[in-house]
């Protein structure tokens, strides 16, 4: 199973579509997993026209449309990987433990909010994942996104993609 993950489009507020490279990831992923903050719901829109399986959560800056069309919090199980998604996780320290201790019955998490591209491992073996940003690289070098695989119960060959400026 092909992943996509993204987070943070801001859309149209950092850009006014998403990268192509982007859309041709999404247009081969099995499942794409968006962490928040659309701000549009045609982003949304589009993205759950093309996307084969859309699993996404609204961000801080995702207004009542939105957020009433999204969860807080989403959680999925693909081929047996348990995946939890949220967009702000708090501060960078001490991430790990407080997400261990948020989510102790899940493999994944995938977040947003800090358009920092994040990939550690928690003590108990959650992973955390965010992809940074595919609009807006902020204090980053590059704009990014996540692609991975699962299967049977396992992620891999997670890959952090650069948009070219």
């Amino acid at each position: 199973m092909r992943l996509v993950v993204t987070s943070d489009t801001h859309l149209p507020a950092r850009a006014r579509d998403l990268p192509a490279q982007l859309w041709a990831a999404v247009d081969a992923a099995d499942v794409v997993v968006h962490a928040g903050d659309w701000v549009s719901v045609a982003a949304l829109d589009a993205l759950e026209a093309r996307a084969a399986r859309l699993v996404g959560v609204y961000g801080n800056n995702d207004g009542p449309a939105l957020r009433a069309r999204l969860p807080e919090v989403a959680r999925v199980e693909l081929d047996g990987l348990r995946m939890a998604v949220v967009h702000e996780t708090g501060p960078a320290t001490g991430r790990e433990r407080r997400c261990a201790a948020r989510f102790p019955d899940v493999d994944v998490l995938v977040f947003g909010h800090s358009h920092i591209p994040w990939d550690t491992v928690a003590p108990g073996g959650l992973r955390l994942l965010n992809p940074g940003s595919p609009t807006d690289r902020r204090r980053q070098p590059y704009a990014t996104y996540l692609t991975a695989t699962v299967a049977s119960g396992a992620i891999g060959d997670v890959q952090l993609h650069r948009i070219g400026r």
